[in-house]
């Protein structure tokens, strides 16, 4: 795994975009705070037709809405549980007890998201945005609408984006990046944590496959 501050640099690597425009290099610039990992995830492109924006949100299924709300409250909820540990073992012990039993619900929920979505595919996340291989090329600055399921807590998110980046394949399909737009501040917080733990699972198995 790798991620760097350059988060961006590989989406614009190169200026042969699609119908030939490139992003700037201030754009370019403003994209590197972010920070990027390879992934897997499950992920369904909609191309948005201008009239069809507003749409976009209420057009999601409502399991991706609940998936994220889900996420949302167990991450508000630790540092409260965390915090009730201290005071009150038992308590805190029952309520982690039923928060495992909302998330084996939210799992179930999730693989039928999973065969709506599709097969997780290789993709190059970011806070500000996804690179990933398509059959279609799009042309720069087409708003699309992204459905993600993030694995392995499997959870769905809606987003809106527009097309940066469009790149020729030799196996004839294209390389495509995407910048979201409009995220809520849940909606980064829950990507920048799940980033976080897959730099930290990938740090650990690095670690255990030296120590082997």
């Amino acid at each position: 795994m790798r991620a760097a501050a350059a988060g961006w640099s590989l989406l614009h690597s190169s200026h042969q975009d699609c119908h030939g425009i490139a992003m700037s290099t201030q754009d370019i610039e403003e994209r590197r705070e972010y920070y990027r990992i390879e992934d897997r995830i499950a992920l369904e492109i909609t191309r948005l037709e201008p009239a069809e924006e507003a749409l976009a949100e209420e057009e999601a299924p409502p399991g991706f809405g609940l998936l994220a709300e889900l996420h949302h409250l167990e991450f508000e909820a630790q540092h409260l549980l965390r915090q009730l540990g201290e005071r009150n073992r038992i308590l805190a012990s029952y309520l982690k007890v039923q928060n495992r039993r909302l998330e084996l619900l939210g799992q179930t929920l999730a693989s039928h998201l999973l065969k709506d979505v599709g097969t997780p595919r290789p993709v190059i996340l970011s806070e500000g945005g996804v690179r990933f291989a398509h059959d279609e090329g799009l042309p720069v600055g087409t708003d699309v609408s992204l459905r993600l399921v993030l694995l392995p807590q499997t959870l769905g998110l809606q987003l809106r984006a527009e097309i940066v980046h469009c790149q020729p394949r030799e196996d004839g399909g294209f390389d495509l990046g995407a910048e979201f737009k409009s995220l809520s501040e849940s909606q980064r917080q829950m990507l920048a944590r799940h980033i976080l733990q897959q730099q930290a699972l990938r740090r650990r198995q690095s670690r255990e496959t030296h120590q082997g």
